[in-house]
């Protein structure tokens, strides 16, 4: 079962969508306003949302871009707003498909459940695992024996990086430049001061990462 967020302002617009979706077993969230979809997508764990364009307090084409930043789920725009230029500007602020209305439910049922699927299948691909620890890139969640561990965007790409390139020995200066950019000013102490606080939220299985003297860091799985 998917949970689907259905922003849409026109309750019985809304209703039909829910109603399409649960038939097919679908769990759906509603939202009629665009803060209360974005409050809904920072708190609650959504597999697809749908979105209408033209919604109060923040627009679709807001929330689209907000929630982009955060995640990596499928967004369909469902709207009235056909033009061409439009549909290209829900393309450019991240939407996966475009409907306009009038729309066919079953059409509509028939796109989510394809995007679903693929986001399924890519997910397969998304999970890294070592030990306890458990990434996933799509979603920049990392669990350790279960457990969800909060982690900055620097220790997650750390964390991530080590994981796609278990074995290999990487300088402090190459972590630096490959985390942090080349035109990054600080020094090296900043890997390790990231390395130890990384280890830390890893609990045990931060002994996965590992010093070499004189050589750097290793990730050993």
């Amino acid at each position: 079962m998917s949970v689907i967020l259905v922003a849409e302002d026109e309750k019985s617009m809304q209703d039909i969508i829910v109603d399409c979706m649960k038939r097919d077993g679908h769990f759906c969230v509603t939202a009629e306003d665009g803060i209360d979809a974005l409050t809904i997508i920072k708190n609650t764990p959504v597999d697809l949302a749908i979105l209408d364009i033209m919604m109060p307090h923040l627009d679709g084409y807001s929330v689209c871009k907000l929630a982009r930043e955060m995640y990596n789920f499928p967004i369909v725009f469902l709207t009235a707003k056909g033009d061409e230029d439009d549909k290209l500007k829900g393309y450019d602020y991240g939407a996966d498909d475009y409907m306009t209305k009038p729309f066919s439910p079953k059409v509509l049922l028939a796109k989510v459940n394809v995007l679903l699927r693929r986001t399924a299948d890519t997910a397969l691909h998304n999970t890294l695992k070592v030990g306890e620890i458990i990434l996933n890139i799509s979603s920049h969640t990392v669990t350790v024996c279960g457990n969800n561990i909060e982690l900055t965007h620097k220790e997650y790409e750390l964390l991530r990086f080590f994981m796609q390139n278990k074995t290999q020995v990487f300088s402090r200066e190459q972590l630096l430049n490959r985390i942090w950019g080349y035109d990054f000013e600080g020094n090296t102490r900043t890997v390790d001061t990231h390395i130890k606080t990384l280890r830390q939220k890893l609990g045990v299985e931060g002994r996965h990462i590992v010093t070499l003297i004189r050589s750097g860091y290793k990730f050993e799985g």
